[in-house]
């Protein structure tokens, strides 16, 4: 039996198209599989997986949160590179952003530089700073001594205390028998001269009556 050859003509082009379609296929998936950056934000760390890079060129990698410091100083690689340890983020209270930028050595349009946001974690609090202890001058020391308005009024001294408690002598009775006076008094000049007299008259006295009795004798 014989194939016309018109029907070998149309399965030549049916196959040819196949092997077109297969082949553009594969072209167009390349590119795809190539070059690809997979990396993760959470918030506290950064993990990297780029893969599929060309191991023929040089690449670099950086990451950083934009507008503070850097977690992963420009580093280079070959065909693949990973964290092996994640890049840990700062202690915040507000969101960051990070940012990663890969640099493809065999064509910049596989570079990349792209943002994430690093959320707060949960119980984070803001560190408060301690208040700043403030110098006071000499002048503005606080006086230890107390105001002119607040000073205690002196007391009564002693000698006022102890005339003001000391109750007032009691004035002797008129029924009361007089006391022996041991001191001098007006009288006593002429308590003397009496018992002068008196012991001269008993002398007197003692001398006339010896002498009537030597005279009777």
């Amino acid at each position: 039996m014989t194939i016309p050859r018109r029907s070998w003509r149309g399965a030549g082009a049916f196959a040819a198209a196949a092997v077109v379609g297969l082949a553009g296929g594969v072209i167009t998936a390349g590119p795809a599989a190539a070059h690809t950056p997979t990396w993760a934000v959470t918030c506290s760390e950064v993990t990297l997986n780029l893969t599929a890079y060309s191991g023929d060129a040089t690449n670099e990698v950086t990451v950083s949160v934009v507008g503070g410091e850097q977690l992963l100083a420009p580093t280079k690689f070959g065909r693949d590179f990973s964290t092996k340890t994640p890049l840990q983020l700062p202690k915040h209270d507000k969101e960051l952003t990070v940012r990663l930028v890969v640099k493809a050595g065999d064509d910049d349009k596989y570079s990349v530089d792209q943002t994430k946001t690093a959320p707060v974690c949960e119980g984070e609090t803001p560190e408060t700073p301690s208040p700043t202890p403030t110098e006071v001058t000499p002048s503005e020391a606080p006086s230890t001594e107390p105001p002119a308005s607040e000073t205690p009024e002196p007391s009564a001294t002693p000698s006022e205390t102890a005339t003001e408690a000391a109750p007032a002598p009691a004035e002797p009775s008129s029924s009361a028998p007089d006391l022996a006076e041991t001191g001098s008094s007006s009288a006593t000049p002429v308590i003397g001269g009496a018992a002068l007299a008196v012991l001269l008259a008993g002398g007197g006295i003692l001398w006339s009556v010896r002498k009537r009795r030597s005279a009777q004798h």
